[in-house]
């Protein structure tokens, strides 16, 4: 066990103090942290000194942070604590029922809640008591309470702008749900006294074993499979708190006995292309999880679709899509990559795939129109263009997977690039 020498603080150590609630906020939204990261902590501003807010900034980041995933919560607990001034209000507003008028009319941004949460650990969230004036108008209470179920918000709420406890709510939930797939027709049959084909083969055996008299003419169907369901998804910094709320759900499908799927393969990819099946295969999730992070070495990086795709298409399509696999990509469509290289990669995924299904969290907003070069290389070689943002797309996922004239966004975005052109 490290041992640590007798630190000299000042008579009056507000700054140490306000470190310490700093790290107990960090450690409620989630971060490990314990005291020993948090004497790291005073001993590296005392010899950093508190002159630049930016050195202070990555001072504390880098004897408090120990993961990637934990950059955002860090920035915006840091930010709320350190620089906004009106913290406090901002987030006791944050942390009330949404009643217009009462909350700021802009979205929280991302890992804003839970750093809000943490902060507030042990503050009464109840809006303050106003004193009753004297008034002949007359008042109106309304309880906002019931207005929404909390499942049913859950259902609409981003996955970014939710807090630690409304997470934990949501993983349950995804836990819950299934992706069933219908079976198709396959090019091979099976006897059957009412298919429509005859089956010439059976019908010659039977005929040789009477000296060749045709007694019975026998018959078959197609028979039934059902395909492989393969994953792609981007973990690169702008995905990264979508990925890990779709891996949890592509757990449950894969550990989910009887919904149809013949094997479920998963990938993810930021800078490289990385097989988590196997990770997923363990029953339990967190160990899962834990285990697909250690393997995959690009989380919160940077992303390079095309690349990905390219890796993808030659050592790994022939295995796992001879099939006839129904193919989920989960990527905002923002690479930097060539767009030639990457429509070209993804014409050759759609044509190996039987379905190609491609979910974009940015189809939250309203008013998206696809005009990064990306998304105008990738489109046209999709089937459906959905969005995948919250806990209610990902259950109308299983339409799009059923119904194969189903294409989500893709018939209106591809006509506003018609018209564009």
């Amino acid at each position: 066990m490290s041992e640590y020498a007798r630190l000299d603080l000042p008579d009056d150590p507000k700054l140490t103090h306000n470190i310490t609630h700093f790290a107990r906020a960090l450690r409620a939204a989630g971060l490990p942290i314990g005291t020993g990261r948090v004497i790291d902590a005073i001993r590296a501003v005392a010899v950093a000194g508190f002159t630049s807010r930016t050195d202070f900034f990555y001072t504390l980041r880098a004897c408090l942070v120990t993961r990637p995933e934990h950059l955002v919560v860090f920035a915006q607990i840091f930010r709320l604590y350190w620089r906004d001034p009106r913290y406090v209000e901002h987030m006791m507003a944050m942390m009330l029922p949404a009643i217009r008028g009462v909350q700021e009319d802009r979205s929280a941004q991302a890992a804003e809640k839970r750093a809000a949460e943490a902060l507030l650990d042990g503050i009464s969230r109840d809006a303050p008591e106003i004193e009753e004036q004297e008034s002949d108008e007359v008042q109106i209470e309304i309880d906002a309470s019931a207005t929404m179920s909390g499942e049913e918000r859950l259902r609409q709420l981003d996955f970014e702008q939710m807090s630690n406890a409304e997470m934990t709510a949501a993983k349950r939930m995804l836990a819950r749900l299934t992706l069933p797939v219908a079976p198709f027709a396959s090019r091979r049959g099976e006897a059957s006294p009412q298919g429509r084909q005859i089956d010439a083969r059976r019908s010659l055996r039977a005929a040789l074993r009477h000296g060749g008299e045709m007694r019975r003419i026998h018959r078959k169907k197609p028979r039934e499979r059902w395909p492989n369901l393969v994953v792609i998804c981007d973990i690169s910094g702008s995905m990264s708190q979508y990925s890990r709320m779709v891996l949890h759900f592509l757990h449950a499908v894969a550990n989910q006995k009887g919904a149809g799927w013949a094997k479920v393969h998963a990938f993810t990819f930021g800078t490289r292309l990385t097989n988590i099946t196997r990770q997923l295969a363990t029953r339990d999730v967190d160990a899962a999880l834990a285990a697909a992070g250690r393997q995959a070495q690009d989380w919160e990086g940077g992303t390079k679709i095309g690349a990905c795709l390219h890796e993808f298409n030659r050592d790994w399509s022939r295995r796992v899509m001879g099939q006839g696999a129904v193919v989920l990509l989960i990527t905002d469509g923002l690479d930097r990559d060539a767009p030639e290289a990457l429509g070209h990669e993804m014409e050759r995924l759609h044509l190996s795939s039987r379905r190609l299904i491609w979910l974009n969290p940015l189809l939250r907003w309203e008013g998206f129109a696809p005009k990064a070069q990306g998304i105008r290389a990738m489109l046209p070689h999709v089937d459906a263009f959905r969005a995948g943002h919250s806990i209610a797309t990902l259950e109308d996922l299983a339409l799009a997977i059923s119904r194969r004239d189903d294409t989500g966004e893709k018939a209106r975005l591809m006509a506003a690039l018609s018209e564009e052109g």
